[in-house]
Formats: C-alpha cells, structure tokens, sequence
C-alpha cells in the first residue's frame, strides 16, 4: 500500500498538468471555432449588403439622382448600425464601400458633392455680371427677353450706373470708353419708362423723346437699337438725303421716340411739320461733336422749340459720349438742370482709348503707303477678317478702295455718296459681303460694327478725339482689336502728340516681313481650299493628276497655293521706312556706342568704303549697344559673304522692327543736320574722315 499510496502521489501532479493542457487547447479551439463563425457572419453580411447594394443599381437603371442615391447609403448604413453590437459602426468590419472610416465617408461625401456639381454647373459671376443683372433693375420681362435675343445677358458697367438716374428722370451726362455699350444706356431706361405710361397712343401723337446725332449712319443704328427692344412704341428716324414725303407720314400716324440728324430735323421744323412742344427726353449722342461749332447752332435752334430759358420743367437732358473736354460741361448747363448727375467711368485715368485695343505704328512714305496697307490687311486680318481704313478725304477713301494692292473686297464711304448707296455699302459691311470698308469721319463715330478686327488710320488724324473713335471701331463689347497708324517722318511730332493727350504709347513695328506674308496667304489659302466642296473636286481630280505627274506633288500644290492667295510676287521692304527693295539689318556691339560714327567705322572694316553709298540709313538701338541699317536686296548675299562676326561686331537680318532710341540725336545729326547745310558735332565733325564719306552722299536718297 505505502508502494502503491506513493505511486498515485507521484500521478497526481501529472494527471493535474495535462488537465491544464487540455483544457487550454480546449479554450483555444473553442476560441478557434468562434472566431471562424464570426468571419463566416461577417461574410454573410458583407454579401447581404453587397447584394443590397447590386439590387439598387439593377433597380435603378435610369441615370440617378445624386441626392436619392446617398439617401439609400445612408439607410444601408442605419441598418448596419443596428445590426452591430454596440450600435456604431467599425471602420475595419466591413468594406465593399458600405461601411466606411471617417475619412472615406468625408472623401465619398466630396465625391457626392462633386458629381451633384457635375450634374448642375454653377457658373461664377463676374462683379460687373452681379451688378447688372437685369433682376437689380425696373426691365419687364419683355425688354428682358429682347435684350437676350440682341446678345445682352446683363447691363455693362456704364449702363447699370446710368440706369437708375435715367429712368428717375434726372439730368445725366455720362462718359465711358468707346464700344461699352453707350446707346443702351438710354435706350432701356427711356424705352421702360414709356412704355410703362398708361395714356392712350393716338394717330398724330408728337414724339416723347428725341435724339440727336451727328451722323446719319449713327442715327440709324440708334433707332434700330431702340426698335430692337421694344414691340409697343413707335421709333422714327430722319436724315437727309432721303425723300420727305415717307417722313411726313410718320408725323401725321403718330411717334414716340424720334431719331435723327440735326439737319433734317431742323428742316421739319421750319417747314412747320413737327412738333417738339410735348418732348419730354431730350439725348445728344456724342454730345462733344453735338455742341461744336459745325452743330451748335441748328442744335440750339432744334431745342429752342422744347426748351425755356432757366426753366427747370425743361426736357430731361441725356448727353452721351467717349470724349468730353471741359468746355462740353461749359455749354451743355444751359440746357440742363441745376441739379444733374455725371457719370465718367474715364475719369482722370491717362488711356482714354478703349483697354482692349492694340496700338502700333508703321513709318511709311505716303507714295508706299497703299502696296503696305495691302500687306498689313493680309497679316493682321486674312482674307476673311474685317477691316475699316480710316482717310482723310474722299479722294483718299476713293483711290484706296480701288487700288490693286488690297486684294480683299473693298468698298468706300464717305459724304459724296449718294444716302441710298451708303446704306446699302454699310449694311453689306455688316453681313460679311466684302471685308474691307474704306471711310472718312463718317465712319468713326458710334457705328457698331461686329468683328472688326483691324482699324487702319492711313495717317495721324488732326485731333486726338477722332483717334480715339476711329480706334473705337474695333475692341468692341469685350473683343480685342488691333488699330494700326501710319506715319512719315516729319509726322512724328502728331504721333507724339495722340500718345501724350490719349494716354497711350504706339509700339512702333515695321512692315510685315516676305516670310509674315507668306505664312499668312498660306493660311488663308488653305481656309479657301478647306471650304471647297466634294462634290467640286471630282471635276478637277484629272487636271490635278496631270499637274501632278508634270510638276510632283509638293511643287504643284505649292503653285496652287501661291495662286489661289495672290502672293505670287512679294517685294522685300525695309523695317525702318517701308521702302522697296530694301533689307534691314542690325549690327550689333558689345559696347555702348557714343558715336554712330564708330558703327560706320565696324562696317567698312570688313566690307570696304564702298559701303557707305549702300547704306541710306541708319538708327541706333535702344541702348544705342548697336545699329539698325537697310541695304539693297541685291547686295545682302554679298555683304553676307564678306562679313565675319568678331568679339567686337555681330551682323545679322532684322525679323522685326527691333526698339530704336527715341530720339536718336546721333542718327538725327546725320539726316537733319545735312537737310540743314551743315555739320554735327559727335563724330560727325569735318575732321571725321567716315562721316564725310557716308551719310552726305546718300541724304537724297534717304529723304
């Protein structure tokens, strides 16, 4: 017993140690197979939700709504919720895009957002959009939908801030830069505030309002802005140069808003047809024109049947234009009120031009200038751009409109022109029938011509103002526009002076290059060739077989070309002057030169005194660290051959106008100083042996 008592003593502790054993692989197993069952619960739920999630989008087939799709999420996910132990939601349980982290459900919910974007664009709007909402403003929904079908989405700048003060019936004189939309400015406030007027329209009424303006093609846009907007009044217009008898008839069936030009207008009165004693709206439409001395006086003749001196129950008086000088304010009180508002959106701010042109200037020779004109209109415009030439008389307008070197169609306008044609020559313009609109003054002011991308002013007008309206032509509602001046020489100081009064500087470029003329036609060309049709070309495609097998096909399609934009010769000119036949070149130095003299002196080091009667010109550079020259065409490949660049020197051909001294004293001396007899001092004494072999010699030619 004692044997067997000891043997079950020694048992016992191992019988207790494997006990403990198996009960941990127990617990472990069992832990095993718990956790086995909550993968496959988390399988089938995931499943579950992903057949959810497969039913909605087999469901709803039709495109979705962004905002019914997240609400669904969103019940999927309330129900997992209520499904899980502790009632939230784990960012590890699940997947398959149910259930998500916090910052997957933040990225799902820009994502929702973005697609919501997606589906309703919001378009940002520009303050000058806010501002002139036609919301902020008293426009029934009728002018509202017209506007629209004009193009007009919201008011301009100058038209919201005059709106108000118009339609209260107060006195305004308003300036703002050309093409901003001046004419609506009074348009919609007086068309809004007659039409809400309840009295009867009777036949033979007199007219409300009346508006004044110094052309007849600006009076007749003006009454076709004004019809534009509005189907219950009745607009007039009367010019001269048309038959009166359809004039009278408008008085006798009655008028509401009368258009016109002074003369004729006065013609009516003194004639004792109209009746201007019930106008109540009195506009002067590029007032500063209106009230000089060319109008002032029929003007004062026209109002004096509506106006009583020092009288404040006068017309309401509405003085619109881009220039108004001091003494417009002067003359223009004794027609308005004491009390009146004045709108300048220009102010004391230098440009005075319209922000979106562009201003450059050409130096050309007047008997060069319309070959360069030619040129310019290819390279700036194409053929199927528009362009307005601005002259300084008809005779101009006439010989320009015809001449061979402007290969668009062209036609003139100017006051010798029967009104009929006139008419007929701007409505043309204005549907595209030829590109090119050859005018005097008659054309400058208020015409609101579509796309005209290029404004040519054939020399630097007399005064500043009419810079400033031709250059209006072009840039307009927001568009950009190129406006290019030509000048000669002895113009300069003009040129200097429309850049000091306009507030704005002309970037001086030379003419357009053979390789810009040539880049352009072909441009041009290939549009011409793009917008033949099919059914044209098989008619052809044997010639060009033939042409092909003679010629090969890059030399025959090139000929083709050449023909088809009419460059088939096309002259060198010089950058500095425009002359033929010339090349500009630049020499440049790696000093700064304080003598013209001394680039004189680089030249004929290597190519020889014979040189100086070659070259007809020469200015510094900016900077004066070099020299731009012209020399003949035919001798570039020799001076090409004979120049070699040095540390000192680099030659080379001038793609474009390179920047010049401003007033280049140096380059001056050696054409003024000659003009004058005599010569400068700088290096340009008797004693220098390069000036007296150069520049003298070839003065006639320059000049």
């Amino acid at each position: 017993m004692p044997a067997a008592a000891l043997l079950a003593a020694d048992s016992e502790p191992e019988t207790a140690l494997e006990g403990e054993v198996a009960r941990a692989g127990r617990r472990r197993k069992h832990k095993d197979k718990k956790e086995k069952k909550s993968k496959r619960r988390n399988k089938s739920k995931e499943l579950k939700s992903q057949t959810e999630e497969n039913e909605l989008s087999e469901d709803d087939l039709e495109p979705p709504k962004p905002k019914k799709k997240k609400k669904v999420k969103e019940k999927v996910n309330l129900e997992i919720e209520e499904n899980s132990p502790d009632g939230k939601v784990k960012s590890s349980s699940m997947s398959n895009g149910i259930v998500r982290s916090k910052a997957q459900s933040n990225s799902s919910e820009a994502s929702s957002a973005e697609y919501d974007s997606d589906q309703e664009p919001v378009k940002q709007l520009t303050e000058e959009e806010k501002e002139g909402a036609f919301s902020n403003f008293s426009i029934s929904k009728e002018t509202t939908e017209l506007l629209k079908a004009r193009g007009v989405k919201y008011l301009f700048s100058v038209q919201a801030k005059t709106f108000q003060p118009i339609y209260d019936g107060k006195d305004v004189i308003a300036q703002a830069r050309t093409g901003t939309g001046k004419t609506f400015s009074f348009a919609i406030p007086l068309t809004e505030k007659l039409q809400g007027d309840t009295l009867e329209r009777k036949r033979g009424r007199t007219p409300k309002v009346l508006i004044l303006a110094p052309t007849r093609e600006l009076a007749i846009q003006v009454a076709r802005d004004f019809k534009d907007i509005t189907k219950k009044l009745t607009v007039a217009c009367f010019y001269g140069g048309t038959p009166y008898r359809g004039q009278i008839e408008h008085i006798k069936n009655g008028i509401d808003i009368l258009v016109g030009t002074p003369g004729r207008i006065k013609d009516h009165l003194q004639n004792s047809k109209l009746d201007l004693s019930n106008v109540k709206h009195v506009v002067l439409d590029e007032v500063d024109q209106m009230l000089d001395m060319g109008f002032a006086e029929q003007v004062e003749e026209i109002l004096a049947f509506a106006y009583k001196k020092d009288s404040e129950d006068n017309p309401q008086t509405l003085l619109f234009s881009a220039t108004c000088p001091h003494w417009v304010y002067d003359v223009a009180k004794k027609y308005m009120k004491s009390k009146y508002e004045q709108v300048d959106l220009i102010g004391k701010k230098t440009k005075k031009t319209a922000m979106t042109v562009e201003h450059l200037a050409i130096e050309c020779h007047w008997s060069q200038r319309a070959a360069v004109i030619g040129d310019v209109i290819q390279v700036y415009s194409g053929s199927h751009g528009r362009t307005i030439i601005f002259c300084e008389t008809k005779k101009d307008a006439n010989e320009l409109a015809l001449n061979a070197s402007i290969k668009q169609d062209a036609q003139s306008l100017h006051g010798d022109i029967p009104q009929k044609q006139r008419e007929i020559t701007l409505k043309g313009f204005r549907n595209g029938a030829f590109e090119v609109l050859v005018a005097t003054n008659v054309a400058a002011r208020g015409l609101d011509i579509p796309e005209v991308d290029l404004v040519i002013q054939s020399s630097p007008p007399k005064d500043v103002d009419s810079y400033i309206h031709r250059s209006g032509r072009t840039g307009r509602a927001g568009r950009t526009g190129i406006c290019i001046c030509f000048y000669q020489r002895k113009e300069e100081h003009q040129l200097r002076h429309v850049e000091q009064k306009a507030g704005i500087t002309f970037k001086r470029v030379g003419v357009p290059t053979a390789t810009d003329i040539i880049k352009a036609s072909s441009k041009d060309a290939i549009r011409f060739v793009d917008s033949v049709p099919p059914s044209a070309i098989d008619y052809f495609k044997q010639s060009a077989q033939r042409l092909i097998e003679e010629k090969g096909a890059v030399e025959a399609l090139a000929a083709a070309l050449a023909h088809i934009s009419g460059a088939t010769s096309i002259e060198q000119r010089s950058l500095l002057n425009s002359d033929a036949g010339y090349v500009t070149m630049t020499l440049q130095c790696s000093v700064e030169m304080h003598s013209i003299g001394y680039a004189w002196r680089g030249l004929r080091e290597q190519l020889g005194d014979e040189i100086d009667n070659k070259i007809p010109r020469m200015r510094f550079l900016k900077g004066k660290m070099g020299v731009c020259f012209d020399v003949p065409t035919a001798e570039l490949s020799r001076i090409q051959e004979q120049w070699h660049d040095s540390r000192r020197w680099q030659l080379s051909i001038a793609t474009e106008l390179p920047e010049l001294e401003e007033t280049p004293r140096e380059a001056g001396r050696g054409f003024s100083n000659f003009r004058n007899g005599r010569q400068g001092g700088g290096g340009f004494n008797k004693s220098n042996r390069f000036k007296n072999g150069g520049q003298k010699r070839s003065f006639h030619r320059a000049f």
